[in-house]
């Protein structure tokens, strides 16, 4: 059974900095990060391929920035400029496809307090 493990989600203070990591059991074509408030839909936070390249929701395109290290099988999520609306719990996707996810991890909570 392929497991992601996340780490890093703890409580925040508005307008503060988090980074969140992944770690998949071995190379995956595309790993990325996605995040759901209660009651909500879950929504596309990033994503990066093998290659570099990357899809941002637009609610964090100016904040957050992804990472990838192809060699240690991580994707890393660094946020910046924290809103309470980033709260949520975050759960790091992997696959083969940017529309369709075959992995999730079991997530991580993110609480940014205002």
């Amino acid at each position: 059974q392929v497991q992601l493990v996340e780490s890093g989600g703890r409580l925040v203070q508005a307008g503060g900095s988090l980074r969140l990591s992944c770690a998949a059991p071995g190379t995956m074509f595309i790993l990325g990060w996605f995040r759901q408030a209660p009651g909500k839909q879950r929504e596309l936070v990033a994503q990066m391929d093998i290659g570099g390249n990357s899809r941002i929701g637009d609610s964090v395109k100016d904040r957050f920035t992804i990472f990838r290290d192809s060699i240690e099988n991580t994707v890393i999520l660094q946020m910046e400029r924290l809103k309470a609306e980033d709260s949520g719990v975050y759960f790091c996707s992997g696959g083969g496809s940017w529309y369709s996810q075959d992995y999730w991890g079991q997530g991580t909570q993110v609480t940014v307090s205002s």
